[in-house]
């Protein structure tokens, strides 16, 4: 191991006091789930493996350590919701990720109200300024290199629906640094804020 560069192979530990895995592919966006299951129990879950991954048809995704309440919810019931967790919302996006009994609704437990989807049947935070309405395209177990599956499960939707804040576009472009998104970025507890003076400009080459 050279003096400028620590090195492990993730098989055999990382040998520090966090696993850095998290902090290093980050910061990411955080996938603010809201589902509901076949008798109309609601759940309400962040979970920091989130992004979006295709234009036309708009796809997003979400990863889940362990087949979760939220997993279950999609499955049987085919959708889901992504709500933009915000600066705002963040005391109450915590709150929603306690370990909690399945019949329990993190919405009433983080204080937040649940508004009905124009599209789905699972609803949407009414809080958050931008919501995405979802539609199961896939639903996959992921496995490692040799073949063998993980406990983790990649749940790909579809989006169907989009609600925008209208204080959130400006002249018709929508301002990501107003909405003040906020982003896992590993450790033990760290987050970050995405804020005005944070942004630059830079064009793709012509």
């Amino acid at each position: 191991m050279s003096e400028q560069t620590y090195f492990y192979e993730p098989a055999g530990g990382h040998g520090l006091p966090h696993d850095p895995f998290n902090a290093l592919v980050a910061p990411r966006p955080i996938g603010w789930i809201s589902s509901c299951n076949e008798h109309g129990t609601l759940n309400l879950a962040p979970y920091s493996f989130f992004n979006a991954f295709n234009y036309t048809p708009p796809i997003v995704g979400f990863a889940s350590v362990g087949y979760k309440d939220s997993v279950s919810n999609i499955e049987r019931t085919g959708v889901f919701g992504w709500n933009l967790a915000t600066r705002p919302l963040a005391e109450a996006m915590n709150a929603s990720c306690a370990s909690v009994e399945p019949d329990v609704d993190e919405f009433a437990l983080a204080g937040l109200t649940p508004e009905p989807s124009r599209v789905i049947a699972a609803p949407r935070v009414a809080e958050s300024p931008v919501s995405f309405e979802c539609r199961l395209s896939q639903l996959l177990r992921l496995t490692g290199a040799d073949g063998e599956a993980t406990d983790t499960w990649l749940v790909l939707g579809e989006v169907v629906g989009v609600h925008i804040a209208r204080h959130l576009l400006v002249d018709g472009v929508y301002d990501t640094a107003a909405a003040e998104p906020i982003l896992r970025a590993g450790g033990p507890a760290d987050y970050f804020a995405v804020t005005p003076d944070n942004r630059f400009r830079m064009y793709r080459p012509g």
